[in-house]
């Protein structure tokens, strides 16, 4: 027949969600211009809206396609590349924040001097104790992380749908006490983000970080509520092996962190 499919690739349809996710992203700079303006904060929720509307509808097509078959062996390998190269860029992205730490850190400058006569930190800054309550949340995202390989081992290799379960939930409680901790540390901070270069750096480094755990949290809580619905078998589970991965890759990130920021920084 003249339009049979005789190749192993997913031929996509016109789908409007790019466009509305580029929309979406417009109207938030827009609106985040204007709120930094203090003009007015909603057209950036606004543009938020349709970016989380346009995500949610977008991978909900994804999933749909996998289930009627469209997500063949060859289709699989693009996508486990694409989320591959999404991680990388993830990196390059952190990448940034560890070199401005790591350059104001070695050559610290005083206010209004271009020498390299400065200490770090800065005079004045009392830094957060690397062995309370930041070493307690490396060991909560440690073990979230092997609940998330528990849950991948047992999809993978056993067909245990209760283990699957079973670790998701664990690493996604966890996930959610990280950040509940990481909200208190915070709330007992002895420095502010402005002001000073190393609160700054220090808040934007942990910050972005925590943002990045809340996303992989709500990743892999889609990933439980897809394994309740009977969703993941022992040969197609690649939107677990990407939570999985992008949840490796925040642990691997906070690692760098307390050594870095906490413990070496401090």
């Amino acid at each position: 027949m003249a339009h049979e499919k005789n190749h192993d690739y997913h031929i996509l349809q016109p789908s409007i969600w790019p466009f509305m996710g580029a929309m979406g992203a417009f109207i938030m700079l827009v609106g985040a211009v204007l709120w930094m303006g203090e003009i007015t904060p909603y057209p950036f929720f606004i543009g938020l809206a349709v970016v989380l509307y346009v995500m949610f509808s977008w991978w909900t097509e994804v999933v749909d396609e996998a289930h009627v078959g469209d997500h063949t062996p060859v289709v699989t390998i693009g996508l486990r590349y694409g989320m591959l190269l999404f991680i990388i860029s993830e990196v390059m992205f952190f990448a940034a924040w560890f070199w401005t730490f790591f350059k104001h850190a070695l050559y610290p400058m005083t206010e209004g001097s271009p020498y390299i006569d400065g200490v770090w930190p800065p005079v004045g800054i009392e830094t957060f104790d690397p062995w309370h309550l930041p070493l307690i949340n490396t060991l909560i995202l440690l073990c979230s992380g092997c609940f998330c390989t528990w849950a991948h081992h047992a999809i993978a290799h056993d067909n245990d749908r209760a283990g699957l379960k079973k670790g998701l939930i664990g690493a996604v409680l966890l996930g959610v006490l990280f950040t509940v901790f990481q909200a208190y540390e915070y709330s007992h901070a002895a420095f502010g983000f402005s002001g000073n270069i190393y609160g700054a750096t220090f808040f934007m480094a942990t910050g972005f970080h925590g943002f990045h755990v809340v996303v992989g949290t709500i990743f892999l809580f889609v990933c439980y509520m897809r394994a309740r619905a009977g969703h993941f078998t022992q040969e197609k589970h690649t939107g677990l092996e990407a939570a999985a991965w992008y949840w490796h890759f925040v642990d691997v990130v906070w690692l760098f962190l307390f050594f870095a920021v906490y413990i070496w920084g401090g």
